[in-house]
C-alpha cells in the first residue's frame, strides 16, 4: 500500500490536531504498558516460569517488540489508537520500520535516564506541536487522528 504525503497540520491554524495530545500520549502510555504487562505475565508460565527470574527484560524485549512493530504497521499503538492519535514523520507520511525502530530505541534511552524523560515531557507540554525529545530529534510528531472519510 503507498503511502499518501501530506503537510502537517499547522500548530497555529489547525490546533485541534494538536488538542490534548500531551494528555493522550500519557494515557496512551499507560494503556501500552498494562498490555505489555498483561502479555509477559502469560509468557511466564511458557518459560516453566523461569520467566519470573528476568522479569524485568521480559518486560523490556516484549514492550521494545510491540512498539516498533505496532508503530511500524499503523503509526500507532494499540494505545494510541484507543485514544485516537498517531505519529507522523514531518513529511506528514506515516512511520515505516526503520523509523519506528528509532523512535521505539529512543523512547527506552528516555526511560532508562530520568533527566531525558523529564526534559521530554517538558517539551510535550511546553512546544506548539507537543513533541518530546526523540520527536524533536527524529523529526516526528504525535496528532489526533482526523476522521475517516
Amino acid at each position: 500500500m503507498s503511502q499518501r504525503s501530506f503537510t502537517l497540520p499547522d500548530p497555529e491554524l489547525q490546533s485541534e490536531f494538536y488538542a490534548d495530545v500531551p494528555f493522550k500520549r500519557f494515557m496512551a502510555w499507560i494503556i501500552d504498558t498494562i498490555l505489555v504487562t498483561v502479555v509477559c505475565v502469560l509468557i511466564v508460565p511458557l518459560t516453566a516460569f523461569t520467566g519470573i527470574f528476568f522479569f524485568g527484560f521480559l518486560l523490556l524485549v516484549v514492550g521494545f517488540a510491540y512498539r516498533a512493530i505496532t508503530l511500524a504497521n499503523n503509526s500507532a499503538t494499540w494505545g494510541m489508537r484507543l485514544t485516537s492519535i498517531e505519529m507522523r514523520r514531518m513529511d506528514g507520511n506515516r512511520f515505516d520500520l526503520g523509523t519506528a525502530f528509532l523512535h521505539t530505541l529512543g523512547y527506552h534511552i528516555s526511560f532508562t535516564f530520568f533527566i531525558i524523560q523529564v526534559v521530554s515531557i517538558v517539551l510535550m507540554m511546553t512546544t506548539a506541536r507537543a513533541q518530546g525529545l526523540t520527536d524533536h530529534l527524529l523529526g516526528t510528531v504525535a496528532i489526533n487522528r482526523a476522521a475517516r472519510y
